[in-house]
C-alpha cells in the first residue's frame, strides 16, 4: 500500500508540474511549501502552550495569595524591554582573548569560601553575590521570550514569599503541591534557557540571564520554597548540572575562559542547597576519576590526549575541592551525605595514579591529591 501510494504521488506530481520545471524542482518546491505550513502550525502550537502555561501560572499565584497584585512588581519582562531599548555596550570585553578578564570584581576566583554553600535556613537574598556572576548574552529569539515569561512567574513567587515573611501578606504555599505541572514547566523553561545560552556563550552580558541565575538560586535556597521546587524538579536540576559539566569539559573556543568561569560559578551557586551539593559531588567524582584513568593510559602508551579537556578539567577539580572543603568546615562531612560507592571508586588506587602522573602532569596530580586528602579526612571523621 505504501509503495502504491508513493507511486501515485509521483505520477500526480509529474502530471501537474508546470511547464519549464523539472519533476525534481517541482517536488522540492512542494516539499518546501508543506514544510513552511508545518512550521507555521508548530509556532501556533507553541504560542498556545505558552499562553496556557501563563494562565496556569496566574491562577496558581491567585490561589497562593489572592491579594497579590502582579502589575505593581518589577519583572523579567521589564528587564527584557529595557535591554531592547538600551542594549549594553561592552566592546572592550568582545576583544578579550579569554586569557584575562576585563573586570576582576566580576570574574573573581572560586576560591572564596563565602561564595559557596550556605545554610538553607539562613540565606542572604541580597544582590551582593549576584554581582560576581559573569553572564552571557541572549539571542533575540522566542527562547528569550519563553525564559522571560517563566522567570516572571518565579519572581512573583519569591516576592509573595518575601511579603508573607514580613507579615504584609498571607500566603498558602501548600497550593504548590496541587499544581506540579506549573512549577515543573516554569523551572524547566528557565533551566533550558540557561543551558542554551551557556552552550553558545557571547559577550556582552545580559541582565535577563543575570536575573535568571539570581531567581533560580533564590528558589533552591529559600527555606519555604526549596522543598516544593526540589520535590518536583530534582530530575530536571540533575540534568541541568550534567549539562553544565559537559559544557565545561567540551568547551574548545579560544575565548572560552570567561564563559567557563560563568558556568563553574553557576554550579557553585547551585551547591548552596545541601541536597544539590551532595549530588553534585557524586557527579564530579566519576568525571574526574575517568579523566585521570584516561590520562594515565595515554601516558603509559605514549598516546595522545585532549589538551583542551585537560585545561578544562581543572575547573571541575576546583569546584569539587571547594565543595569538599566547605563540607569539612561545616562539620557535616559524613560519608552518608553523598554516594559512598563513588567515593570508594574514586579513591581506589588513586595514589598509584598520582605517582605515575606527577612528573608529566604536576598540576592535575596536585588537584587529585588535595581532593583525596579531603575525602579521606571526611571518611575518618
Amino acid at each position: 500500500y505504501l509503495k502504491i501510494s508513493k507511486l501515485a504521488l509521483a505520477f500526480a506530481i509529474i502530471h501537474s508540474k508546470p511547464p519549464g520545471k523539472s519533476s525534481k524542482e517541482y517536488t522540492e518546491h512542494l516539499a518546501k511549501m508543506v514544510s513552511e505550513q508545518d512550521f507555521g502550525w508548530k509556532s501556533k502550537a507553541e504560542a498556545l502552550e505558552a499562553e496556557v502555561l501563563r494562565l496556569r501560572q496566574e491562577l496558581l499565584l491567585n490561589k497562593i495569595c489572592p491579594r497579590f497584585r502582579l502589575e505593581n512588581d518589577a519583572s523579567a519582562e521589564t528587564l527584557l524591554d529595557q535591554e531592547r531599548l538600551n542594549p549594553p555596550n561592552y566592546s572592550s570585553q568582545l576583544e578579550d582573548s579569554g586569557c584575562d578578564v576585563s573586570d576582576d570584581r566580576v570574574f573573581d576566583s572560586l576560591g572564596t569560601a563565602s561564595d559557596f554553600p550556605q545554610s538553607e535556613h539562613n540565606v542572604d537574598t541580597s544582590n551582593q553575590w549576584l554581582e560576581r556572576v559573569p553572564l552571557l548574552d541572549l539571542c533575540r529569539t522566542h527562547k528569550e521570550e519563553s525564559l522571560a515569561a517563566s522567570l516572571q512567574f518565579l519572581q512573583h513567587l519569591l516576592e509573595i514569599r518575601k511579603l508573607s515573611e514580613g507579615g504584609s501578606l498571607q500566603a498558602d504555599f501548600t497550593e504548590m503541591e496541587n499544581d506540579s505541572f506549573t512549577i515543573c514547566n516554569s523551572v524547566s523553561r528557565v533551566l533550558d534557557g540557561l543551558t542554551v545560552f551557556y552552550n553558545s556563550p557571547k559577550i556582552p552580558v545580559s541582565n535577563l540571564l543575570n536575573e535568571a541565575v539570581r531567581v533560580l538560586i533564590s528558589l533552591i535556597t529559600d527555606s519555604k520554597l526549596s522543598n516544593h521546587v526540589l520535590k518536583k524538579c530534582f530530575k530536571k536540576l540533575e540534568e541541568f548540572k550534567k549539562n553544565l559539566i559537559k559544557i565545561i569539559l567540551r568547551s574548545s573556543g579560544v575565548n572560552r575562559f570567561q564563559a567557563l568561569h560563568a558556568v563553574s560559578h553557576t554550579l557553585g551557586l547551585l551547591a548552596r542547597n545541601n541536597i544539590l551539593r551532595n549530588s553534585l559531588i557524586s557527579l564530579l567524582l566519576p568525571e574526574i576519576r575517568h579523566f585521570a584513568e584516561h590520562l594515565l593510559e595515554a601516558h603509559q602508551v605514549q598516546g595522545t590526549y585532549d589538551i583542551t579537556q585537560y585545561e578544562n578539567i581543572s575547573s571541575l577539580c576546583m569546584i569539587l575541592e571547594q565543595l569538599l572543603e566547605n563540607k569539612s568546615e561545616g562539620g557535616n562531612a559524613s560519608s552518608s551525605d553523598y554516594d559512598g560507592e563513588e567515593k570508594i571508586k574514586f579513591l581506589k588506587n588513586l595514589d598509584q595514579i598520582i605517582l605515575h602522573l606527577s612528573d608529566e602532569f604536576p598540576l592535575f596530580s596536585l588537584y587529585l591529591w588535595r581532593v583525596s586528602v579531603l575525602l579521606n579526612s571526611a571518611q575518618i571523621e
